[in-house]
């Protein structure tokens, strides 16, 4: 017998082997019913797989994440069955299920065509209808590797091959699709009521440029016709918010083809881009921070006493000088840790706090290159603070508060993870334990609640990120906290303590924009290019009436020039509905039309975008107006 602890403490006996689905009917028919799979030892398992040990136990539905996961990747699984239905011959890849859908990977000399996913959609739904369920068995090893062979699937092949030794084959049988595959899956296919595939892309085997390009579909699927259509609206409402469009139509910034992941910033770009740095200095000023500035190229000897050399030099460049060889830097903080070593620190001393808005270079696939959200080149808002031991929790709700603040000027709300150790990771288990240990306290001791991301910490230290959400209610990965322990001891930095005897300080690695670029593409998507008055790169824009009144406009634009305004002038030979039409598609806070009247009491007819006509103002009033938003981020 096996003991099934549920999430209210409860426990319930059953025979080794009983099936998810088994359990989940014991607990209530309702309940197995609209599960979906469930949580058990904190692995996701779909309703057919079996329990083998003593287990906490955890049904999900399709508004958990882990139930979306399942339930897309069955989503995938009967996508390709509709695929070998209709396209015989086909080769098949891989098919998981990704943030918000699935993909599958597919060998085939025909090209798919929108009308093909048409086709693939209405096979899609005939299945659905059939009432298949899912049967998962396993294989031996070479049994798998004959099969496949037989068949000439090389893609599966090649994935058993570099599967360890001695390693549970589980296949999935769905209809007369049988597909090598961990899961976990539904137990049938009747509640993927509602498909739809979103698009066609190229995708190189295993994500190698030297392997053959495959064809990708990637889709979505509900169980509810209604939530599929809200989701197919928020990506129109995605496309419109599209940052690389509106980065190129409010001039902001662009991507040559002499520079593939190398991000030009253009006058009204980097004007945002000031702002926004002004900002994170000013914050970082007042919560008691430090900026240093470390070199963009160091000697490739400091990237192997680090560990990136063996956890990450397949992303970085590297160049010679003088005959040696060197790299550009991917982290700052190694440059970091050489600022500290050139001065012997007491305990007095710490916490040091040092913020390093430091530029990066990682090598990137050209096919993940995405507008300003995937670069090869961005500047990371980093801080790297070496404390004591006992300042690690004080140190740590510093940051989340810091971060809260920053976050909320915005408007965003946000979600955490805590992501714990990674299968490549340096230190000691007992390292790693009080490092987690760690966060785990500064988030409890703040009353926040996080969620576990086992295996996906730095190898250096575990590490807290925040999601954050935007106004259209997707998530973004920007700011992160991580707890170092390694890197002390690999670069054997100390401080002297009360004792008189050196000791090794805690490092803390974190960052909370990101990287500037991700975090302007994020914001210009997250406004829709409408930025609040503090950030636009033109707050606002005068506009005469007719030629006779442009004196009058341009010792306006001065004076507002003067008082830190950032103005334009329309004084163009255009009617003034045209003039207006402009502004408004450059989204341009404020639009002033000034004429005959304006002219003689001093005022400025206010046009406030998305709002329209304010009527007329002092120009001392609006001055004011406009000052106090600026200064008090209005959002």
């Amino acid at each position: 017998m096996i003991k099934i602890t549920l999430p209210d403490g409860s426990i319930r006996e059953y025979e080794k082997g009983i099936k998810v689905y088994d359990v989940t009917k014991d607990i209530s028919e309702g309940l197995a019913r609209v599960a979906l799979g469930a949580v058990v030892n904190n692995e996701t398992r779909g309703m057919q797989e079996p329990i083998n040990e003593d287990s906490t136990f955890k049904v999900v539905k399709f508004e958990d994440p882990e139930g979306k996961q399942i339930f897309w990747h069955t989503s995938a699984h009967i996508m390709a069955l509709a695929v070998q239905r209709l396209f015989p011959g086909v080769k098949f890849a891989i098919g998981p299920s990704i943030d918000n859908g699935f993909y599958y990977d597919f060998d085939t000399e025909h090209r798919f065509t929108p009308e093909d996913l048409e086709n693939i959609e209405k096979e899609m739904e005939k299945i659905v209808k059939e009432n298949h369920v899912l049967e998962r068995f396993e294989m031996d090893r070479d049994v798998a590797l004959e099969h496949f062979k037989e068949l000439d699937e090389v893609y599966k092949v090649d994935l058993i091959e570099n599967l360890p030794q001695g390693e549970v084959i589980s296949f999935y049988k769905l209809g007369e699709f049988t597909d090598l595959c961990r899961g976990p899956h539904l137990y049938d296919v009747k509640k993927v009521k509602a498909i739809k595939l979103l698009s066609i892309a190229g995708a190189y085997w295993r994500g190698d440029e030297k392997n053959k390009m495959l064809q990708r579909i990637y889709g979505t699927t509900y169980e509810k016709k209604k939530d599929l259509e809200e989701y197919i609206n928020r990506l129109e409402e995605a496309k419109k918010r599209d940052h690389r469009k509106l980065g190129k139509e409010l001039e902001l910034f662009s991507i040559q083809e002499e520079g593939p992941g190398f991000p030009f910033f253009h006058p009204k770009g980097m004007v945002l881009r000031n702002i926004l740095e002004g900002f994170w200095r000013d914050e970082h000023n007042k919560a008691g921070y430090d900026e240093i500035k470390t070199p963009l190229i160091l000697n490739e000897a400091l990237w192997h006493q680090s560990g990136h050399w063996d956890h990450y030099k397949e992303n970085m460049y590297f160049t010679s000088i003088d005959e040696e060889d060197y790299a550009i830097k991917p982290m700052n903080c190694p440059g970091s840790i050489l600022v500290y070593k050139t001065n012997l620190y007491s305990y007095r001393d710490l916490p040091l706090r040092w913020g390093e808005l430091g530029l990066v270079h990682r090598h990137e696939l050209s096919g993940a290159l995405h507008g300003l959200m995937r670069v090869r080149s961005f500047t990371q808002d980093d801080a790297h603070l070496f404390v004591l031991p006992s300042q690690i929790k004080e140190e740590l709700i510093g940051i989340i508060e810091l971060a809260d603040k920053i976050y909320n000027v915005f408007g965003f709300k946000y979600n955490i993870d805590l992501s714990t150790r990674p299968e490549n990771s340096m230190g000691s288990e007992e390292q790693w334990e009080m490092a987690t240990n760690g966060l785990i306290e500064a988030l409890n001791e703040k009353g926040i609640q996080y969620r576990l991301n086992e295996g996906d910490g730095a190898f250096y230290g575990p590490k807290i990120d925040f999601q954050l959400e935007d106004a259209i209610g997707r998530t973004w990965q920007c700011g992160t906290i991580q707890l170092d322990f390694q890197m002390p001891e690999k670069f054997d930095i100390s401080y002297i303590d009360k004792d008189n005897e050196k000791k090794r300080p805690v490092m803390l690695h974190r960052t909370i924009f990101g990287s500037m670029e991700r975090f302007m593409g994020i914001l210009i998507e997250h406004y829709a290019g409408k930025f609040p008055v503090w950030l636009a790169p033109v707050q606002v824009k005068i506009l005469p009436i007719s030629d006779k009144f442009n004196d009058y406009a341009r010792d306006l634009m001065k004076e507002m020039k003067n008082k830190g305004i950032r103005v334009e002038l329309d004084a163009r030979a255009e009617k003034i509905g045209y003039k207006i039409r402009e502004a408004q598609v450059a989204k341009i806070p404020y639009s002033l039309v000034v004429g005959e009247k304006e002219v003689e009491d001093r005022l400025v007819s206010v046009r406030k975008r998305d709002e329209g006509d304010l009527g007329q103002m002092g120009v001392d009033s609006f001055i004011e107006k406009l000052i106090s938003e600026n200064e008090n981020k209005v959002k």
